[in-house]
């Protein structure tokens, strides 16, 4: 079975990956397990050049098929923001409720009806041979008034879906795996990777 290295640490994020990739025919590991530890500079402007800049250098390191995503929320009455700097937007070594609260303090008195935002998961799939390409999925709902739900990471538990009257950290995984923005971002990769001999030029 062919590794399939996921350049990531966040092991939310990895977990997530796993699950939905889950009998397609690759060994998913993480950067860790391919034993790379070096932090890699991110200096796109967008998701998509972030997502290859991480993908290009693992596999420099490793002659891996190598998968590295970039994802982040989008807030329009923010104009976007925190965009590609979701991960740092309350500094280095902040936590996920730094974050939340920090957005939350940034949103405030705004009403619901502005609180339109959307997650939006940038994927970016390299192989030894040259090959590559990008998929993107997004995810559109409103930022709530209060975490809410223990099922996710990061954003989850204030990103709120009023079709479905909950937040993406009060869906079940599968439930959520089904219509998040990575979700939607690795269906779109499977696709490609059916077209794909993945054995070619190795």
């Amino acid at each position: 079975m062919r590794k399939f290295i996921v350049a990531t640490r966040n092991k939310g994020k990895l977990k997530e990956i796993q699950e939905i990739l889950r009998g397609f025919q690759v060994d998913v590991i993480s950067m860790e397990e391919a034993g790379i530890f070096k932090d890699i500079e991110e200096t796109g402007t967008t998701f998509e050049e972030n997502a290859m800049i991480k993908a290009k250098e693992v596999l420099k390191l490793t002659g891996e098929i190598v998968m590295a995503d970039d994802s982040g929320l989008e807030v329009d009455c923010l104009d976007g923001a925190p965009g590609i700097y979701s991960a740092r937007f309350a500094g280095e070594g902040a936590s996920d409720e730094d974050r939340n609260n920090k957005l939350l303090s940034m949103l405030q008195g705004v009403e619901l009806e502005k609180r339109t935002a959307r997650f939006v998961c940038a994927v970016a799939v390299v192989f030894p041979d040259g090959r590559e390409f990008t998929v993107k999925g997004i995810c559109e709902g409103y930022i709530g008034f209060e975490p809410k739900g223990t099922n996710g990471f990061g954003y989850d538990p204030l990103f709120y879906m009023p079709e479905y009257n909950m937040t993406t950290a009060q869906m079940k995984s599968e439930d959520k795996h089904k219509i998040s923005h990575r979700g939607r971002a690795l269906k779109k990769m499977v696709e490609e990777f059916k077209k794909i001999d993945l054995d070619r030029g190795i």
